[in-house]
């Protein structure tokens, strides 16, 4: 059997609010890589709590029924890169 993924159903009005979540997301990746960089940079890390809070309010908007992705750093703290890497053996 072959499994083809799910994709949401979205109507030709949901096209600005769709536009302006592929901003918000690219926004995102730029800010984490900045945040990778420089992890004690509090206005980076401000930016980004505020890019996600309007990201969550898009989606919700759009579809409240599809789960949001990798966006889940809400801490005070940048620590993505704190933790053991999965090949690490403290990670295991």
């Amino acid at each position: 059997m072959t499994r083809r993924p799910i994709r949401p159903t979205f109507h030709e009005s949901d096209q600005p609010a769709l536009q302006n979540l592929q901003a918000i997301d690219f926004a995102l990746q730029d800010t984490v890589l900045y945040l990778d960089a420089y992890p004690e940079e509090k206005e980076a890390l401000d930016y980004y709590h505020a890019l996600l809070e309007r990201r969550a309010e898009l989606l919700e908007q759009l579809s409240p029924d599809h789960p949001l992705t990798v966006y889940d750093n809400i801490g005070d703290t940048w620590n993505w890169g704190k933790n053991p890497w999965p090949w690490e053996v403290e990670s295991n």
